[in-house]
């Protein structure tokens, strides 16, 4: 809702975050990067009068220019702090109730990191906190500081990476899992096209939405289009319905902007699929099936862990 697939209409925006609390939908992600604060200032508005019905998490860890663009990480306790009053003004709120730290930075010992957050939440500005793409090493060093909650990582049908070691460790230290683009960054939908993405859509410069890879990744598909046409559901609800399969503390933060995917989205609650869908679906989207690299080899967003 604010840029990075393209311009957002605020009314529209608003409605669709009104509808997904009337269908019960209560867990609202957002982040100090999306829009350089434009996100949040969006959902402060939104939730006017509406705060207590919903969980609202956001993230911080990046630096900016002052075009709004990502510049570098800081993760240092002072940053911890300033970010933390910054996202509370535009949230227009006294607290948080899930504070992320997006990504970790290499220059910033995490013990010094979760350290800060956690005077965050004895001083009554946060309730729990999260990692973002964090490993199963700094997970651990990290919840020796302080509980952390949840850990929110990239996790689809086309990025089964967590599945090695993040998703087992969380279960085994009660962590919820939150997977961010559960939807392939709408790859899943099987209504993308590349000539269909805004010329500012960011995944335009993303390795797996370049052109050849692009062409070779929509060929896998048909697969879980089959599929979607035997249970009379949408792709889109299939594969979201495939990550909330994964465990009970796996949860999915399938983004859009307007009622009709909100509401497509939410009835994958509803799709319960066989141990044999799911042996197929494993199958056909075997780790490294896909063509292309998450983030480009420069990207501030990729993980150094």
């Amino acid at each position: 809702m604010s840029g990075s697939y393209g311009q957002a209409d605020e009314n529209e925006s608003i409605a669709t975050i009104h509808r997904a609390l009337e269908l019960g939908c209560n867990l609202l992600d957002t982040a100090d990067e999306y829009g350089a604060g434009h996100n949040e200032t969006l959902l402060g508005k939104a939730l006017a009068g509406r705060r207590q019905q919903a969980i609202v998490a956001t993230k911080f860890g990046f630096v900016f220019d002052a075009e709004g663009k990502v510049r570098g990480r800081d993760a240092s306790p002072a940053h911890v702090q300033a970010a933390c009053e910054a996202s509370l003004r535009r949230l227009q709120t006294d607290y948080i109730d899930i504070y992320y730290l997006h990504r970790v930075d290499p220059a910033v010992a995490i013990e010094d990191t979760v350290g800060a957050m956690a005077k965050l939440v004895k001083d009554g500005k946060v309730r729990h906190l999260g990692l973002s793409e964090a490993s199963a090493d700094l997970i651990r060093r990290a919840h020796a500081v302080h509980s952390i909650a949840v850990l929110q990582s990239e996790y689809s049908l086309w990025t089964r990476d967590p599945e090695r070691d993040v998703i087992p460790f969380c279960r085994e230290l009660g962590i919820a899992f939150v997977a961010f683009s559960p939807l392939g960054r709408g790859f899943f939908t099987g209504r993308l096209r590349r000539e269909s993405m805004a010329e500012d859509d960011f995944r335009r410069a993303m390795p797996r939405f370049e052109n050849e890879n692009f062409l070779r990744n929509l060929e896998l598909l048909k697969t879980i289009e089959r599929l979607a046409r035997v249970r009379r559901r949408t792709p889109a609800q299939i594969a979201l319905a495939w990550v909330l399969s994964r465990g009970e503390h796996v949860f999915a933060i399938p983004g859009t902007r307007g009622i009709p995917h909100l509401e497509e989205n939410l009835q994958a609650r509803d799709v319960e699929l066989s141990q044999e869908e799911i042996r197929c679906l494993d199958e056909a989207f075997a780790p490294g099936a896909f063509a292309g690299e998450r983030y480009a080899a420069n990207s501030q967003f990729k993980p150094d862990a």
